[in-house]
């Protein structure tokens, strides 16, 4: 009679086990992977930007590349020209106010 309660406890080791295995599963293929997805996407778009494409920067900046370098874009905001880094220009922005440029969609 003592020990049965003793010897129920003991099994529910593997099952914990298996539950956090679960739940790590689940939150990569829901959460981990689509930002690892979405973040490729993003890179890929950045570095199809070319010389006329017009752009908006992550601050809301709208612009128009007159030259792309390495990991370097000159933007003509108005009249003034601006070096960025490519990593400033917002995939989602862009697209969504410039549909017409011809680089790849993100979605």
């Amino acid at each position: 009679m003592l020990l049965t309660p003793l010897l129920q406890g003991q099994g529910g080791g593997s099952s914990s086990i298996i539950m956090f295995a679960l739940i790590f599963v689940v939150f990569y293929f829901f959460m981990i992977r689509p930002q690892q997805k979405k973040a490729k996407q993003a890179d890929k778009f950045r570095h199809q930007v070319m010389e006329g494409n017009e752009v908006v920067t992550i601050s809301g900046m709208h612009g128009k590349v007159v030259k792309v370098m390495d990991n370097q874009i000159m933007v003509r905001f108005g009249n003034n020209e601006v070096k960025l880094e490519r990593s400033a220009i917002s995939p989602e922005l862009t697209q969504a106010n410039y549909p017409d440029n011809q680089l790849e969609p993100t979605a």
